[in-house]
């Protein structure tokens, strides 16, 4: 029983520590039903909650949003776009997803974290 347990912490351990950490700055290239065009996010995460900040062709915003497993999504609102959400799965230092920019339309992104 003991050495179960132990197997298991020890299995829980290296689970966290593989966790990824999207924490940094991230460049995404964005196609849209309007066209296309690129963003920059500031990311920090603590535990399973992501913050920062957008910046590109709609201004600056605050970011919000979740990480569970590989799967993340993060929102924003803008003036000209209203809600903005970007959904995608992590691929090692990469993202590719969907994003909805509100009345803009829809379409995907793929986003890379800065070295």
């Amino acid at each position: 029983m003991r050495l179960l347990l132990v197997t298991l912490a020890v299995i829980l351990c290296a689970l966290t520590l593989t966790a990824a950490d999207l924490t940094g700055t991230w460049t995404a290239s964005v196609e849209l039903d309007a066209g296309s065009g690129t963003a920059t996010f500031v990311l920090k995460q603590e535990g399973d909650r992501l913050t920062g900040s957008y910046s590109g062709a709609l201004g600056e915003a605050k970011v919000s949003g979740s990480v569970k497993g590989d799967e993340v999504e993060w929102a924003f609102e803008t003036e000209d776009a209203g809600k903005v959400v970007y959904k995608g799965k992590l691929d090692g230092a990469k993202i590719k997803g969907t994003a909805e920019y509100g009345q803009l339309g829809k379409g995907t992104f793929s986003a890379e974290k800065a070295k």
